[in-house]
């Protein structure tokens, strides 16, 4: 792995780089901020496409989660980490072109930008990283809504 993944540019509070980055293990300082990307991938059945994190994850290990998701990192923007993230996590090569987050949400030590995404994959033909996912699925609002009840499945707002 390059340093260059070891490290995320550090961002003001409103979202512009302030030329210095840090690397992925320290603490961010007061005031500085980082991006995080997700996309949410959906089928024609109305389902999403889930992954279990594996049991080594330092943060929720074991627990289902959305489709993809991850910072990104020094000199990328939102749409190239999340392209990144997508082959990385689950060998999809997302298209994002000319697509902004659906939504972004600011937390406390930086921004989640969202993306969303419609399509037939066939889940067979991924190849995802057993560093990070063990299993994907695709998985109804209800049967997500019954993991999260039964804390198998990360909340991140309520």
């Amino acid at each position: 792995m390059e340093v260059f993944f070891l490290l995320w540019d550090i961002y003001d509070g409103d979202r512009v780089k302030t030329g210095k980055t840090i690397s992925r293990s320290e603490r961010l300082p007061e005031g500085a901020y980082h991006i995080v990307v997700h996309i949410l991938i959906m089928n024609s059945k109305n389902e999403m496409l889930i992954q279990k994190r594996t049991l080594t994850k330092e943060v929720w290990p074991g627990r289902w989660d959305i489709s993809v998701g991850g910072s990104i990192v020094a000199g990328e923007d939102s749409r190239i980490g999340a392209i990144r993230e997508s082959k990385e996590e689950i060998g999809y090569d997302v298209n994002l072109e000319n697509v902004r987050p659906a939504i972004t949400f600011n937390f406390e030590r930086g921004f989640d930008d969202y993306y969303f995404v419609e399509c037939d994959l066939d889940i067979n033909e991924f190849t995802y990283q057993v560093e990070e996912v063990q299993e994907i699925k695709w998985a109804s609002y209800s049967e997500i809504k019954e993991m999260q009840k039964n804390n198998q499945f990360i909340v991140y707002r309520s």
